[in-house]
């Protein structure tokens, strides 16, 4: 690749034909390269984040925000995508949860609530789902990957 040519941008494997994230520079750059649909709730959990846990810092990892403490262990992450947003945990956590995430009407996945841009975002249960895993934190000192 000569000096003029810039590299072609990855395209996903898992998506082929979707386009790239763009690269995020720090959390605040990612609010703002949001869309308009997609900013009003993604800017909702980040307060909710912030109110849940004030001890956890945000960071950027992966291109996406995600809720620190201590040494590096992430909490949460948020995620944007094209009609919906969603709240990831580490998926052992979440699996409790998944019931619970579903008897209230919304998917859920593999450590993830799956949150649509065209429904208002069920505050109460984002905060309960923040806040156990603040107490399993607290209490284990439980990481992403370990109990």
């Amino acid at each position: 690749m000569g000096p003029a040519q810039s590299p072609t941008p990855r395209r996903s494997a898992r998506y082929p034909g979707s386009m790239p994230m763009p690269r995020r520079t720090s959390v605040e750059d990612y609010f703002d390269q949001l869309t308009a649909v997609q900013r009003p709730h993604l800017d909702a959990l980040r307060e909710l984040s912030r109110k849940t846990d004030p001890q956890a810092r945000e960071e950027l990892k992966w291109n996406l925000p995600n809720y620190v403490r201590g040494d590096n262990n992430r909490l949460w992450m948020l995620q944007n995508f094209k009609h919906h947003c969603s709240l990831r945990f580490p998926p052992r956590f979440f699996t409790s949860h998944k019931a619970e995430v579903e008897a209230a009407g919304y998917e859920a996945g593999e450590g993830f609530i799956k949150l649509p841009y065209d429904r208002e975002i069920p505050i109460e249960l984002c905060r309960a789902l923040m806040q156990a895993r603040i107490d399993e934190y607290e209490a284990t000192g439980a990481t992403w990957s370990e109990g």
